[in-house]
């Protein structure tokens, strides 16, 4: 018996990979994350497993499962919306398996900026212009962030910020990002990447709150801020990748 976490992608079913989604056409019992794991998934699954939306489960509640299915000898696949890496609670649920010694593995999935960054039309790293992508979030009605990992800490790298569960937040993060980006900074609002109803706005970091409140922003948005973003980012340039000055092999490797 193995627990099978597995990211279930941004939100369009299609973006599932191949291997999760044969986990599910096998598994017995499928744990999944409510409302934002989507329903065709769990069609997949065969006509006798146990679903469970995990949506108003307490963790102990979660293991519980796990614990019921390992007795049963059921493999289980756990359903998490996104990827599995960052954001997803899996690190609290792996611990509690490895103290029961049940074992588990781990299949990801497409993340929600990932998503975004395609709804853009972007690629998030340009060269001569930015290379580095801070992934993030705002404490808002969750966890305390761990010191140093505020925006002001983080902004002071001018890398693109990808915040997640921060839509809340907007007037903060303007505050504390201005001194740092400037109100001309290009932001991006993706909501519900993927999904029929995916929203993008695009602006600049000054008009950031009437850009989330304008539109209807509420939840299942990541805002990205940084000068990628620009049309015409200057310092652009061409990687040295494909360019004609690096060496190659006569075998083009």
């Amino acid at each position: 018996m193995t627990v099978h976490f597995v990211g279930a992608g941004p939100g369009a079913a299609d973006l599932i990979t191949v291997r999760g989604l044969r986990l599910i056409e096998s598994a017995r019992v499928c744990l999944y994350a409510g409302a934002i794991v989507p329903h065709e998934l769990l069609d997949a699954a065969p006509a006798d497993a146990r679903l469970v939306d995990t949506a108003d489960l307490t963790l102990d509640e979660i293991v519980a499962e796990f614990r019921a299915a390992h007795d049963a000898g059921l493999d289980v696949v756990r359903l998490h919306s996104g990827d599995t890496s960052f954001y997803s609670a899996v690190g609290e649920q792996i611990r509690r398996l490895a103290a029961l010694g049940i074992p588990y593995d781990i299949t990801p999935g497409v993340p929600a900026f990932a998503a975004a960054s395609a709804a853009l039309g972007r690629e998030l790293t340009l060269p001569g212009v930015g290379q580095t992508v801070v992934l993030t979030r705002v404490s808002n009605n969750s966890t305390a962030m761990p010191p140093g990992e505020d925006l002001a800490t983080l902004g002071h790298s001018g890398a693109l910020l990808v915040l997640h569960l921060a839509v809340r937040e907007t007037a903060r993060i303007v505050a504390e990002l201005t001194p740092l980006y400037g109100t001309d900074c290009p932001v991006a609002v993706v909501a519900r990447a993927s999904r029929p109803d995916e929203l993008v706005v695009r602006g600049r970091l000054a008009d950031l709150e009437a850009l989330v409140r304008d539109n209807g922003v509420k939840a299942v948005a990541v805002i990205m801020i940084g000068r990628v973003l620009e049309d015409s980012a200057p310092g652009f340039c061409e990687s040295h990748l494909y360019s004609p000055e690096r060496v190659r092999s006569a075998a083009g490797t």
